[in-house]
């Protein structure tokens, strides 16, 4: 195996700093903000009135510091939270002061936190910055959770039972309560000191405020700045956390593409969550559906290669940094879009799934998944296994390992046949860095897959750092991907080049590099709560170093005090084209070498207000010819039960002579119906002219118990042009429901 052995050397420079950095870097915030959790041996009622006795004793958290826009100083309205508990349940109080009706987005779970009044508490039950929980609740009582780990983002896919109400008060302002299960947590029963933080979100200022000071270029969730909980002895013994969630599903499908007849299907399978002990957690399915999924958002793409769609799929979600993790986008060893779907998204039966996820000691985390899909007429059986060990040290840095393994269980004529598909495997580690603040990161990481017949140039390496500082940002990455590198189990987004002429892909390696500088400055007084420059640059070599692609971009943008930003960026391009390509009907572009240059500007308006937009338009060259782009987004909110949005993107492609143009539509359409925090009802109509496709997705949620759902989901698509024409569509019906023992 070649590889340049530089990216070695430059990340061991890296790990070296970073070492340095960890061993003199501090933050401790918890020698000054430390809360003393109360005992209660009354049951707390959770109506958002906080008229409880233990209300009355319990510390106070308050002198909330401003996070966003600005970090530094207390928050203009002030929140006082308190902590209590007894055998079964955590308890989190809020006094919230406002002035006015809260602005809510929606009244539709699992939200989020951002841009609606709420308020949050992140759990940090081991003490360790690298995982926690996150609990949040709007002003109206709607819920979101999830779990957080160090660097992932929040997906809001993890589920688990807990209680909430909030009420309004007179003058302004509200109350709320919380009462979150031991049992729905994992933590060491021993240990008598958390990572805690609490999040206030005030929207009509415009306001993200914490219990602790939180710099600006961080989340609000991050667990590197959490307070101290104190317990007064050690916390409840949590009980057991079994929970069965049988469900039933009937369907009624219309293939009209195929001619085929009406048929209805009617099925049944069950999940279970099951904690083997404090901190580690086994899920299993059996014959899981679905369908009650949110359909893909449609997408223009005007790049050479496949496009990365996010998982939506919860079993996969839960704890997805465990695996997903692994490489840099878009070169990700496991994608979990490959169980259980094929190329155009369409399913494949899965029989059976398990994974067990958590903690085996204080720094120490494990993963185990094994899938098992169903044959069907085009595609062989198959298992997939994923494993993973990652190890905690230093603060906040991590070693990790992974093997995954995808194995084809085909008859005697397929192995002869397509003996590529008879297994591949990819085994990886990876080690990243960082300072106990988390402003000073790098990492470096090694990868390698196996196929039959295959023996060299199956590689991946990559190696990179940067700072994330108040006002000065940078980051570089490098990646070296070998020409027979594969990933069964995952995505790569360049080494598939298609040919349009030879109507053929070629693999190709690459190698790439990719760094960005950015510096923020935020003016004292004014509209303007920031403001500051990036520049990005990112260059791809082909295996005998020639150039293959370099894009050169810098922007400038502004934050206004009323949610308001504007943002304008130059890219310079440069492509030597290897392979033909077409973007149009006629001639494809010949291999060459191109230059162009593109200008854009963009514009979102305060999103506080009933009706707010974004608009964005860019022009200049695409290859040997032009493209004009306009695009934008029209949001109407009826709050808290009606939010409308109207997207549209609109590409105007001219190329030279025989290589004609093309005009591009994408429009879509949400409409989404709260009735209730219990009831929801969301619609998308999606029109692309790209894929020739107009889709209806049409989705009612009961939720009718804690956990439990019913769904009833109607999908609908069509040929976009030349007139709107029948290909297919379903109803589909599923009921849940969530049963713990």
């Amino acid at each position: 195996m070649k590889v340049n052995w530089h990216c070695f050397i430059i990340c061991l420079l890296i790990i070296q700093t970073n070492y340095t950095l960890a061993q003199t870097t501090t933050v401790d915030l918890q020698t000054t903000y430390q809360l003393n959790i109360s005992p209660t041996t009354k049951q707390v009622k959770i109506d958002g009135i906080l008229d409880d006795d233990v209300w009355k004793t319990a510390a106070v958290a308050t002198n909330f510091w401003r996070k966003f826009p600005t970090d530094g100083g207390y928050a203009k309205r002030q929140t006082k939270v308190q902590v209590a508990y007894d055998d079964n349940f955590l308890y989190v109080a809020f006094d919230v002061i406002d002035s006015g009706k809260a602005v809510i987005q929606t009244l539709k779970r699992d939200f989020g936190h951002d841009g609606q009044d709420g308020v949050a508490v992140l759990l940090d039950p081991q003490n360790q910055r690298t995982n926690g929980f996150f609990f949040v609740v709007n002003a109206l009582n709607a819920q979101s959770e999830d779990q957080k780990s160090e660097n992932g983002d929040l997906s809001w896919s993890w589920d688990n039972k807990w209680y909430s109400q909030t009420t309004q008060k007179p003058n302004g302002g509200w109350f709320a309560e919380m009462a979150i299960p031991f049992k729905s947590l994992r933590y060491d029963d021993t240990k008598t000191n958390w990572g805690i933080n609490f999040i206030r979100v005030d929207t009509k200022t415009n306001e993200y405020s914490c219990w602790t000071p939180l710099p600006v270029n961080f989340n609000t969730h991050d667990l590197g700045y959490t307070g101290k909980l104190n317990w007064p002895t050690p916390p409840p013994v949590a009980k057991s956390n079994v929970a069965i969630i049988p469900f039933i599903t009937a369907s009624a499908n219309e293939n009209k593409l195929n001619n085929q007849p009406i048929t209805a299907f009617g099925s049944a399978g069950v999940d279970a969550k099951i904690a083997v002990n404090s901190s580690l957690n086994l899920d299993v399915t059996v014959n899981p559906d679905f369908s009650q999924v949110e359909v893909d958002r449609q997408v223009t793409n005007l790049t050479r290669f496949n496009i990365f769609f996010p998982e939506r799929r919860t079993f996969f979600l839960e704890n997805d940094d465990l695996f997903s993790s692994f490489g840099i986008p878009p070169i990700r060893p496991f994608y979990s879009r490959r169980i259980g779907l094929d190329q155009n998204a369409q399913p494949i039966p899965i029989l059976i799934g398990a994974r067990l996820t958590g903690n085996v000691s204080k720094k120490t985390r494990v993963g185990l998944m094994n899938m098992q899909t169903a044959s069907t007429a085009s595609f062989a059986a198959e298992n997939y296994t994923a494993a993973t060990v990652q190890q905690r040290f230093l603060k906040r840095s991590t070693a990790k390992v992974y093997f995954l393994n995808r194995e084809g269980l085909l008859n005697e004529t397929q192995k002869q046949q397509t003996p590529e598909l008879l297994y591949g495997r990819n085994i990886g580690g990876e080690l990243s860095f960082s300072n106990v603040s988390g402003s000073w990161f790098a990492w470096g990481n090694g990868h390698k897959s196996y196929k039959p017949n295959i023996t060299n140039n199956n590689y991946f390496i990559n190696t990179g750092g940067g700072h994330d500082g108040r006002k000065f940002s940078f980051l570089f990455d490098y990646a070296q991907v070998g020409t027979n590198y594969f990933t069964d189990m995952g995505f790569n987004q360049r080494i598939e080049n298609y040919d349009a002429i030879k109507d053929t892909s070629i693999r190709l390696g690459y190698k790439q590099l990719y760094n960005e500088i950015e510096y923020r400055i935020f003016p004292k007084k004014g509209k303007i709560i920031q403001y500051g420059f990036e520049l990005g640059n990112f260059i791809v070599w082909n295996p005998n170093n020639s150039i293959n692609e370099q894009n050169f971009n810098s922007s400038y943008f502004m934050l206004f005090k009323n949610t308001g930003s504007i943002n304008v960026r130059y890219s310079y391009n440069v492509v030597n084209l290897l392979f033909a390509t077409a973007f149009t009907n006629e001639t494809p572009l010949p291999v060459g070498k191109y230059t162009y240059n593109n200008f854009s500007i963009g514009y979102r308006s305060d999103f506080r207000k009933d009706f707010s937009y974004n608009v964005n338009a860019s022009t200049g060259g695409f290859y040997n010819g032009t493209n004009s782009e306009i695009s934008g987004t029209l949001n109407y909110r009826k709050q808290p039960h009606l939010n409308v949005s109207l997207s549209a993107q609109y590409n105007k492609l001219q190329f030279p002579g025989i290589y004609g143009g093309n005009e591009l539509f994408l429009i879509s359409n949400r409409v989404e119906l709260n009735f209730t925090t219990n009831i929801f009802w969301t619609t998308f109509l999606q029109y692309n002219t790209q894929s020739n496709n107009f889709n209806v997705n049409s989705r009612l949620q009961w939720r009718y118990k804690p956990m439990s759902d019913l769904f009833l989901v109607y999908t609908d698509n069509y040929f976009a042009a030349p007139f709107l024409k029948n290909k297919n569509r379903a109803i589909v019906f599923k009921l849940n429901y969530w049963l713990n023992l």
